[in-house]
C-alpha cells in the first residue's frame, strides 16, 4: 500500500513550527511497516522549506526515510503537484475523527488489512501503557 502519513500530531506531538516530543511507537511502526511489510511512506505534511527539511532530518536520523515527500513519486516538484494531492491507500493522521489511534492499533489495521480492529476513541486520550500489543510487536 501506499501511505501518507502527516508530521505534527501523528509523528511527533503537536508544536508547529517547532518539532515536537515523538509519539510513542510512531518510527518504529513506519519502519516496520516500510521494511517488513513493504509499505511505500509518503510524508503528507503542511510544513514547507526549512520547516519540511527539519521533519525529514528528524525522521532521517531515526532511520525512517520516506518514498516520497508531499507528492505522489519522488521526482515530483511543487510546480508538476499544485495543490498537493497526494494518491495513497492511507492517510495517518491526527486529525482524523475520533483523533490518532493508539499506534499498536494503526500496525493491526494495516498488517491485517482489518480496518475494524476494535479501538476505544476515549482511551485515545488517555497515557500510553508501559506493556501491552507494543511489547508483542517490537520485541
Amino acid at each position: 500500500m501506499i501511505i501518507a502519513v502527516d508530521f505534527d500530531g501523528t509523528i511527533v506531538t503537536h508544536e508547529y513550527p517547532n518539532i515536537g516530543k515523538p509519539i510513542p511507537f510512531a518510527i518504529d511502526t513506519l519502519k516496520k511497516l516500510q521494511q517488513e511489510d513493504h509499505h511505500q511512506i509518503i510524508l503528507w505534511s503542511v510544513r514547507e522549506g526549512r520547516l519540511l527539511k527539519e521533519a525529514i532530518d528528524y525522521c532521517k536520523q531515526r532511520g525512517l526515510e520516506f518514498y516520497a515527500v508531499n507528492s505522489n513519486f519522488p521526482e515530483e516538484t511543487d510546480e508538476h503537484n499544485s495543490p498537493r494531492k497526494i494518491n495513497a491507500d492511507l492517510w495517518i493522521d491526527d486529525k482524523n475523527l475520533g483523533g490518532l489511534p493508539d499506534w499498536g492499533v494503526i500496525y493491526q489495521m494495516v498488517h491485517t488489512g482489518n480496518e475494524h480492529v476494535p479501538y476505544n476513541f476515549d482511551m485515545a486520550m488517555e497515557s500510553p501503557k508501559k506493556k501491552g500489543l507494543f511489547s508483542r510487536i517490537f520485541k
